[in-house]
């Protein structure tokens, strides 16, 4: 009795499987390459079967310090990169567009 193995193509092989996608809008870019992504998602509740939304606070990397509060981004599941950090930045969606106002002009 022989046993054969059959090896995929060079191509196949070395691909990794799908990654982890969320959407989620930033709420907060205070730390250093660090921004917090808000993500929410609808889910039924066991008993009265009524639709929940459930937030959930992701920590992701942002080498380049794009992304600002109130901009809605993809993120995308890595390996570990800190404590917290699970998830790197892959795109913004869409930016803020309200101006905060500072100074004499808030007061008024």
């Amino acid at each position: 009795m022989t046993t054969e193995t059959h090896k995929a193509p060079a191509a196949e092989q070395d691909q990794r499987g799908e990654r982890t996608v969320l959407t989620g809008k930033v709420t907060s870019a205070k730390m250093e390459k660090t921004i917090v992504v808000e993500v929410q998602r609808l889910v039924q509740h066991p008993k009265y079967r009524r639709v929940v939304r459930i937030s959930k606070k992701f920590y992701a990397h942002d080498e380049t310090r794009q992304a600002k509060t109130g901009d809605t981004v993809r993120i995308v599941a890595s390996r570990p990169l800190s404590k917290l950090k699970r998830w790197r930045l892959k795109e913004i969606l869409t930016r803020n567009t309200s101006v905060e106002l500072t100074g004499r002009g808030a007061a008024q």
